[in-house]
C-alpha cells in the first residue's frame, strides 16, 4: 500500500508521514523542502519524496505520481501570516484538491482510490441540517468575505460533495473536520462526529494535531471505519472535549 501525502513539511502534514511510516506503510510526498520533516522521515526506506510545488506540476506529471497509490491524504493549509492569508495562491486548497482528484481519475485505477482532505470545522457540510446560531452566521460571512483562507476551505469541501459526490466509481473521499488544532506529543482518545457538538467559533473545543494524523491513518487502514465515513465531512475532537 502507498499512500500520497501533500503537505507533509506541515505541522499535521508531518505526524500523517510518521504515522504512517511506523505502520509500515510506504509513502510519497510532495514538497518543497523536506527540512521540516523528521531525521526518521527523511531517512526511512518506505519514503519517497519529490521535490516540487504541487500547483506547478502538470497534469501528466501527477497522475505518474498518484499511479499505483491507493490512498492520497491533503493536509494544505494557510500559513497564519499576513501574507499567508492574502498573497496568492488564495485558492491553495480547493486547487490543489482539484489536480490531485483529476490526477486520481485520469490514471484509471482498478480500486477505488481514497481521498482525504483536511478541513475545518468552521466549514458547514451542506448536505446536513447543521444549525448555527445567527452570530455565528454572521462570523462566517464575514470570515468568508474578508478572509480568503476560510474561503478556500469552503470551495475545496464543496468540490469534493458537489462535483466527485458519494458514486464515483473512481475516486472515494473523506473530508475530516477538526476543531482548534493545538500540539500535544503523545496520541491520544478522539471521537468523530456527523455534525459539530459545539459551536466552532465561541465554544470551540480542542483536537491536537497528533490525534488528526492518527484518524487520517486509521481511515487509510481500517476498511470499516472508511465505509462508515466515506463522503462525509466528521468534525473531529479529542475524547476529553467532544
Amino acid at each position: 500500500m502507498t499512500i500520497l501525502v501533500v503537505g507533509a513539511s506541515g505541522a499535521t502534514g508531518r505526524l500523517v508521514v510518521e504515522q504512517l511510516l511506523h505502520g509500515g506503510k510506504r509513502v510519497k510526498i510532495i514538497v518543497r523542502d523536506k527540512t521540516n520533516l523528521s531525521d526518521f522521515a527523511q531517512k526511512h526506506p518506505q519514503l519517497t519524496v519529490i521535490k516540487a510545488n504541487i500547483l506547478a506540476i502538470n497534469d501528466e506529471q501527477l497522475a505518474q505520481i498518484v499511479q499505483g497509490c491507493s490512498a492520497v491524504i491533503c493536509t494544505l493549509g494557510h500559513n497564519l501570516s499576513f501574507a499567508g492569508m492574502f498573497a496568492p495562491p488564495r485558492a491553495l486548497v480547493t486547487d490543489a484538491t482539484q489536480k490531485l482528484c483529476e490526477a486520481i481519475i485520469s490514471h484509471k485505477a482498478n480500486n477505488r482510490v481514497k481521498f482525504i482532505l483536511m478541513n475545518s470545522s468552521g466549514v458547514r457540510n451542506l448536505d446536513l441540517d447543521e444549525k448555527i446560531s445567527n452570530a455565528q452566521k454572521a462570523v462566517i460571512f464575514t470570515l468568508r468575505h474578508l478572509l480568503p483562507p476560510h474561503r478556500d476551505n469552503e470551495q475545496a469541501a464543496a468540490y469534493l460533495r458537489t462535483t466527485i459526490g458519494t458514486h464515483h466509481p473512481l475516486l472515494t473521499w473523506v473530508s475530516i473536520r477538526p476543531d482548534a488544532l493545538v500540539d500535544h506529543l503523545q496520541e491520544s482518545d478522539y471521537k468523530m462526529h456527523p455534525s459539530p457538538t459545539r459551536s466552532a467559533i465561541f465554544d470551540s473545543g480542542i483536537c491536537s494535531r497528533i490525534n488528526v494524523a492518527s484518524a487520517m491513518r486509521d481511515l487509510v487502514c481500517d476498511e470499516l471505519l472508511w465505509e462508515k465515513w466515506q463522503g462525509r465531512m466528521p468534525v473531529l475532537y479529542n475524547s476529553t472535549q467532544a
